[in-house]
């Protein structure tokens, strides 16, 4: 028996006012962390992070649109023909050009095995917005 998922987009279950998409999730991926940001033009709530907390590296392909991407204070164009990749201990912050993006997130922990985070699967609900 085949084992594959076929997905639209615009039909993944999706948080924070449809602009994250539960790719991982609704694909059946349990290997590594994979979502979909949808981020219009001027949008500011994609928060400057990293992953010391969990060891996540993340690589940024943008589908369509195109930002900005600060890592550690540094500017880089993140869009079609520029593939993005942070390691855990490095902050980031995706900044929205005009037109907005849309981006692929993939994330993994190095030498161990990955865990969802909670509110990556289906069904839960967003988590509250936290201060800072």
């Amino acid at each position: 028996m085949a084992d594959f998922s076929v997905k639209k987009i615009d039909e993944l279950e999706a948080i924070y006012h449809g602009s994250f998409k539960r790719a991982r999730a609704e694909l059946g991926v349990e290997s590594f962390g994979m979502q979909i940001f949808d981020m219009p033009p001027s949008a500011d709530f994609y928060p400057e992070h990293n992953h010391e907390h969990d060891g996540q590296e993340e690589v940024y392909i943008a589908l369509s649109g195109s930002a900005e991407i600060v890592i550690d204070g540094e500017s880089f164009a993140l869009d079609a023909d520029t593939i993005v990749r942070v390691g855990p201990d490095t902050t980031r912050k995706i900044i929205p050009g005009d037109q907005g993006i849309r981006i692929l997130a993939i994330g993994g922990m190095p030498g161990k095995v990955y865990t969802p985070p909670e509110f990556t699967v289906l069904g839960t609900p967003e988590p509250a917005p936290t201060a800072g």
